[in-house]
């Protein structure tokens, strides 16, 4: 794929959402981390609806550590995997406490320290909290980037960077917002909606025929 094709790609969804940004509800860089921990093999409306009772009872290091682990599973034991993630969320808290003042660090390394983050989720958070230019690949962001072929990989690592060297620097700050966007409600996986894509005259998909 070109340069200008990708250039008209990023423009037409811009176009369409000017302003994308996670569908994760937060308020605070604190909130959105752990709502981010809380999604993974999850979707954001289960964790919303989680989030959604547990930040007005807290939304703070100190005040989830007050919680226990027992008590913080009360509030998110309709999310898949809950049981770890409460270990992981509550040890998060008193790291964030003991080593970053109760606030969330603005660093890859450190944030990748914290248990329950990886790579993904520490991209999240330095894109959507801080405004850093950062690529979070998804099981979303991976397909279309390769179904479309705006940034091809064998593995999300190599799409991530490929992106982050393909997408003009126009696009580059809510690039990752449009793409899972796109993937989620468009460009899905078993039944993409070609015939209704803003940009399916763009895309280099080779089967969408099928789908048109």
């Amino acid at each position: 794929m070109n340069k200008q094709k990708r250039i008209e790609i990023f423009t037409r969804l811009r176009d369409a959402n000017p302003n994308p940004t996670t569908e994760l509800n937060y308020s605070t860089p604190f909130e959105l981390l752990i709502a981010v921990i809380l999604s993974a093999q999850a979707t954001d409306v289960g964790v919303n609806k989680a989030t959604d009772k547990l930040y007005p009872v807290a939304n703070t290091p100190e005040a989830i550590l007050a919680l226990g682990v027992d008590g913080l599973k009360e509030y998110i034991k309709t999310i898949g995997l809950f049981n770890s993630k409460a270990e992981n969320v509550i040890k998060t808290c008193r790291i964030l406490i003991e080593k970053h003042g109760s606030q969330v660090p603005e660093r890859r390394e450190d944030l990748e320290a914290l248990p329950g983050v990886g790579r993904k989720t520490a991209n999240v958070v330095l894109n959507t909290a801080f405004g850093h230019m950062a690529m979070a690949v998804d099981t979303h962001i991976f397909r279309v980037s390769n179904r479309t072929g705006i940034a091809p990989g064998k593995n999300v690592l190599e799409v991530e960077q490929r992106l982050m060297r393909l997408v003009p620097k126009e696009f580059l700050l809510d690039a990752h917002h449009w793409l899972i966007l796109h993937g989620r409600y468009t460009c899905t996986a078993r039944k993409p909606k070609c015939g209704a894509c803003s940009i399916e005259d763009l895309c280099e998909f080779k089967d969408k025929r099928e789908y048109l």
